[in-house]
């Protein structure tokens, strides 16, 4: 009957099928290098595209906020402002790769370990199968001569002869024993060679299984190198933008720092840009006044005649149409890049009065007029910080001067002296004059003086 093999339940297999790849491992072992914090980025996209859109809606209100200064101060600003928005993307971006190295290199330790532990094994094992091939080859030699001297006679007395030979009953005793020992000696050698055999074949499928276990490690060590060399090289190149943001920051600063007495000089002719722009509009609503004050005087002269002859008084006249008496000049929802109202200029940190309201509105669509009117102005670029700009004067409206003013059009749509109505389309939007930007600049001017555009009906 066979023993049980020892350690046999155990065993493991002789031969796997590979899972992945090389080019798998890598992938697998990106990923797990990642771990939670892989799916907490892949969860942060979305803060990522909401930190953009904060970033070009920040430059946005900035180039507005700039409008009036030279274009390349403008520019120069600009690109201090966007490097120092850079920066602490790129630090968090550098501080993720150090962590993402930090993990590829333990991984690195961990599968070179754990190579290092199957190759000693392996050693081992190859000495253990050694050892046991010689205890195999001894056991075999003892069992060839039992066997021979079996053949010879020489072990081969029976129980009949033993009794037969013995003269007294110890004889016979002695006998037995002796021929028992034997037995058992040869019951043994047969069982250490069967015992030797059977942990020389689990030694030889363990050596087969760490082998294999070995070519497997050498590929995830491979890859763990390859992961870790992808993830020193991405730590390196965040380490190098970082000082290039900085170094582009410093010289920004510096050349910006050189173009600051350029302001103060630029900021005076945008005063005095405005002031002119005042002046032709204070021109404008004493000419309406003296209008409406004729209109006046004609209507009260025709109500009077009217009560003479005993005939009902003329009509009001009617006001503007639609039921606003002004609409935006583009279309809802408005956005407004930079308000009506005071305007700090980060350059300098002084103030300036804004006297428009900037509204977001792509390169080339149609700018309407806010009401029916007269095209009083249409003035081409280069015409200072206003560029292309044209003038409406719509009048009195509600007992009221209004007068609109439209500026950095990319081309006009109406020429001076035209009469418009409400909604005709007066130019497109552009970037000319001292602007960085496609944008509505709009402004309302009420008996002589600028309003809140976002203030009125509708707007």
């Amino acid at each position: 009957m066979r023993r049980p093999r020892p350690d046999a339940a155990v065993a493991p297999p002789v031969a796997r099928r590979r899972a992945v790849g090389r080019a798998g491992l890598v992938l697998v072992l990106a990923l797990s290098l990642l771990g939670p914090a892989g799916i907490a980025q892949a969860g942060d996209r979305d803060d990522l595209v909401r930190q953009q859109h904060a970033n070009e809606a920040r430059r946005e209100r900035l180039q507005s906020d700039l409008e009036g200064l030279d274009e390349s101060l403008v520019e120069t600003h600009l690109k201090l402002s966007d490097a120092e928005a850079r920066l602490p993307e790129a630090e968090a971006a550098l501080a993720t790769a150090q962590e993402n190295l930090a993990g590829a290199e333990r991984k690195q330790e961990q599968v070179t370990g754990r190579l290092a532990v199957a190759e000693q094994e392996a050693k081992d094992l190859e000495a253990a199968i050694a050892d046991s091939g010689e205890k195999i080859a001894a056991t075999r030699s003892a069992m060839g001569e039992l066997a021979r001297s079996t053949y010879r006679g020489d072990h081969t007395v029976s129980t009949v002869e033993v009794v037969l030979d013995s003269s007294s009953t110890e004889d016979f005793l002695q006998g037995y024993a002796v021929r028992s020992t034997a037995v058992r000696a040869q019951t043994q050698v047969l069982d250490e060679l069967e015992t030797a055999a059977a942990v020389a074949e689990n030694q030889r499928a363990r050596q087969t299984a760490v082998t294999e276990r070995i070519g497997e490690l050498k590929e995830e060590a491979d890859a763990a190198v390859a992961a870790a060399d992808a993830a020193r090289a991405d730590a390196e190149q965040r380490t190098a933008e970082i000082k290039q943001i900085q170094a582009d920051m410093s010289a920004l600063a510096a050349s910006l720092e050189g173009q600051k007495g350029d302001v103060s000089g630029q900021i005076e002719g945008l005063q005095a840009e405005n002031k002119a722009l005042s002046d032709e509009i204070a021109k404008i609503d004493e000419e309406n006044r003296r209008a409406e004050e004729e209109r006046k005087r004609k209507a009260a002269e025709e109500a009077a005649r009217a009560r003479a002859n005993n005939q009902p008084a003329p009509a009001p006249r009617a006001q503007a149409s639609g039921g606003q008496l002004l609409i935006p000049p583009v279309p809802a929802p408005l956005y407004v890049t930079s308000g009506y109202g005071m305007r700090w200029y980060p350059i300098t940190g002084g103030y300036w009065m804004h006297l428009g309201t900037d509204l977001r509105s792509a390169c080339g669509n149609q700018q309407v007029a806010a009401a029916g009117g007269t095209v009083t102005a249409v003035k081409p670029h280069p015409n200072g910080t206003h560029g292309n700009q044209v003038i409406v004067n719509h009048g009195y409206l509600g007992g009221s001067s209004y007068v609109t003013v439209y500026n950095h059009l990319s081309r006009f749509a109406v020429r001076a002296g035209q009469q418009v109505s409400q909604g005709q389309v007066i130019g497109y939007t552009g970037a000319t004059g001292n602007v960085t930007g496609c944008h509505v600049h709009f402004e309302v001017w009420k008996n002589g003086s600028t309003i809140d555009p976002m203030g009125l009906p509708g707007f």
